[in-house]
């Protein structure tokens, strides 16, 4: 039995209903002429412009027009440092809209939830009103976007970490359509493996908030490495793209050809708060602000991490050759 979904187009960056039957929304997303495909990623960015926000934003438009980007990818914490308080927030605009203004950044955003986004009003996020506001916006819990030469599943993943309900600590957590807990994780789950394991992409790439593996603050999620990993490595994922850490990393896994991206490097970051565990595998690691490049081809991925000036810190391609990884 095939996975029940839902299909959208974009339009580039307006979407309409195609069908509805079942849990995670897909959305087709052309890709260029000439089958290519280039993206950016930036995560835990939402501050009004501070902490080098705009700076960081600048550089985006000036990368996003030298690469003619198709979409933009958001790893979550949208907006500091609880959320929006409703659609009417003022914040969606002074940190979203007033500060992406590169003609180049006018381009759909795909973008999930963060942990901060959870302390707020989450479902205005979700709302199609903000859709109104800025036609580039598009926020879900999970879905899938259909790139042609790429599949990008968009995974949910705050309600995995059991201490966000054992102990808030004086955070209050919007949990409205997720508990029960383990029912909602468990069907996300099933999702997520279905949608990999009909995937016939060339490219199979994984967003979500919190890292799997990282050295930075708040380290691996074991939560995601004991329930999610499992399913990516079974289904040949190539990339595991979040933020949660305010950093750019890049840890290559030492048991399959998956790639752990994290660009959460947006607008505040932590210089200097690095764990010295867990180092197997890691390829490159910056505790300043910045933002991560993508471009695809049917043979090939490069990858690049940019700090707050436009410099490039890391880079790192991947070959294909029917079905086979390696990378330099």
């Amino acid at each position: 039995m095939g996975c029940d979904r839902w299909v959208m187009l974009v339009i580039p960056i307006i979407y309409a209903l195609s069908n509805v039957s079942g849990e995670l929304k897909r959305f087709e997303q052309p890709s260029k002429g000439d089958g290519s495909l280039s993206f950016l990623v930036i995560g835990d960015w939402g501050r009004r412009g501070a902490f080098n926000q705009s700076q960081v934003a600048f550089q985006m438009g000036k990368m996003g027009e030298k690469l003619d980007i198709d979409f933009v990818v958001s790893t979550g914490d949208n907006f500091y440092d609880n959320g929006l308080r409703s659609v009417h927030d003022l914040a969606f605009e002074e940190s979203f809209t007033n500060i992406y203004t590169a003609n180049s950044l006018q381009k759909q955003w795909y973008s999930v939830l963060g942990n901060h986004d959870y302390r707020g009003d989450a479902e205005a996020q979700l709302s199609p009103l903000l859709t109104k506001i800025d036609t580039r916006w598009l926020c879900l819990r999970s879905f899938i976007v259909n790139a042609e030469l790429a599949e990008i599943i968009f995974v949910d993943t705050t309600p995995f970490v059991k201490s966000y309900f054992q102990d808030p600590e004086d955070h209050i957590y919007d949990w409205r359509g997720i508990n029960p807990r383990k029912h909602y994780i468990a069907n996300l789950l099933k999702d997520v493996e279905c949608a990999l394991r009909e995937s016939n992409a060339k490219w199979k790439i994984v967003v979500g908030h919190h890292a799997i593996k990282s050295v930075g603050h708040h380290g691996d999620t074991k939560e995601l490495a004991t329930h999610l990993l499992p399913i990516l490595k079974a289904n040949n994922v190539d990339f595991y793209m979040n933020g949660h850490d305010h950093c750019l990393e890049h840890i290559s896994d030492t048991e399959s050809p998956i790639q752990f991206l994290t660009s959460g490097a947006g607008s505040k970051a932590w210089r200097g708060d690095v764990k010295q565990l867990n180092r197997e595998g890691l390829k490159f690691f910056y505790d300043g602000q910045g933002f991560m490049s993508v471009q695809l081809t049917q043979s090939n991925a490069k990858i690049a991490f940019y700090d707050v000036d436009g410099k490039i810190l890391h880079r790192w391609n991947a070959f294909k050759q029917f079905g086979d990884h390696s990378s330099i």
